[in-house]
């Protein structure tokens, strides 16, 4: 009896060493699986950051002006901006300034000189402004602004002129990323930034094309005077518009290819010349109306700027802040009255920007 009693315990004890050992196995695989869950979970995440900004980032943009003057072309360094704005200047040129964050871009330009509304979108994103010159007005505006500025014409150490170039003297200004960084650090420009991104960024593709008075944006081509236009061919497979201005490719001088765009928005603004050499004034402070561009399709939006300090925000028709897709934007703040054209292939459809 106590050797049966003996064997019964001792098969017990192995039932029971049996069965902790299930339920470690068991536990064992159920934790693994939910550290495999999680780890997926992070490394999607991880995946799906967004790539055009660190938005975790707190230094502070960089805006540069950019000669337009066709005599410039082509450009440098502006593959690595993440917003550009186009903008009229006088005598039917534009000038885009070109908006970099925790770049390292080792030639821009050709830099030119400032204009007072250009101010206006340095600071609704808390940019450096850096810039070679300036008008009278400009230069006014810099000091009452208070707005961290850069000028080639008291601060020589940031800018060279490339003497290679066969080009007038005012086409050949450059400046680069570190020298920028460099002066910032020394002036105490460099501070962390005290305004969030100006757009909304989208990690996931969006769809705009169910949006209100959605139509497809194959070709969109925008007049700024009898000297400009700026034209955008959508390239299907890469899913990013092409960029020309006033008949030719837009390209970089280093690389020799075609400036690519992810988002464009255009926002017709009235303007007028002030003096005898034509220069502009802007009336973008108040709202209205426009387009945002992407992925080959065009939906109309409204802005709303409330002071040259604030930001603009763009809404869909239906009130909602638009989000714009992971990648590039070019702002093409065009005078109202020019022809903006929106071509599509299913179907076709072209808009007159004609309004007063």
């Amino acid at each position: 009896m106590a050797k049966h009693k003996a064997k019964g315990k001792k098969k017990e004890k192995i039932f029971l060493i049996f069965l902790v050992l299930v339920v470690l196995i068991g536990a064992g695989a159920y934790f693994a699986l939910g550290n495999k869950e999680v780890k997926k979970k992070v490394e999607e995440k991880i995946v799906k950051k967004l790539k055009i900004v660190d938005e975790n980032s707190k230094s502070r943009p960089i805006a540069v002006m950019i000669n337009n003057n066709h005599q410039a072309w082509p450009h440098s360094g502006l593959q690595d901006a993440y917003l550009t704005y186009e903008i009229i200047a006088e005598g039917g040129i534009t000038r885009l300034m070109a908006i970099f964050k925790d770049q390292d871009t080792s030639k821009i330009g050709s830099v030119r000189s400032a204009r007072p509304y250009y101010l206006d979108y340095a600071l609704e994103n808390d940019a450096i402004f850096v810039h070679y010159g300036w008008s009278e007005e400009a230069k006014a505006d810099i000091t009452s602004l208070g707005v961290d500025n850069i000028n080639g014409l008291t601060v020589s150490s940031v800018f060279w002129r490339d003497t290679n170039l066969n080009k007038a003297t005012e086409h050949t200004v450059f400046t680069s990323m570190e020298k920028i960084k460099k002066y910032a650090k020394e002036e105490g420009y460099d501070r962390n930034t005290n305004k969030d991104l100006l757009l909304n960024y989208s990690v996931d593709e969006i769809d705009i094309s169910k949006k209100e008075g959605a139509q497809k944006a194959d070709k969109v081509y925008i007049r700024y005077s009898y000297y400009t236009d700026t034209t955008y061919e959508y390239d299907e497979q890469n899913k990013v518009y092409k960029r020309s201005m006033s008949g030719q490719a837009h390209v970089d001088d280093k690389t020799g290819k075609q400036y690519t765009v992810k988002n464009i928005i255009v926002t017709p603004i009235s303007n007028y010349a002030y003096d005898s050499y034509g220069r502009q004034t802007l009336e973008n402070i108040g709202s209205g109306d426009g387009y945002f561009i992407t992925d080959g399709y065009a939906v109309p939006i409204t802005w709303e700027k409330e002071s040259r300090e604030s930001q603009t925000v763009y809404r869909y028709k239906d009130g909602k802040e638009i989000k714009v897709n992971d990648g590039n934007t070019y702002i093409q703040i065009q005078p109202k009255g020019e022809t903006l054209t929106i071509e599509g292939s299913e179907p076709e459809n072209t808009e007159e920007n004609t309004e007063e």
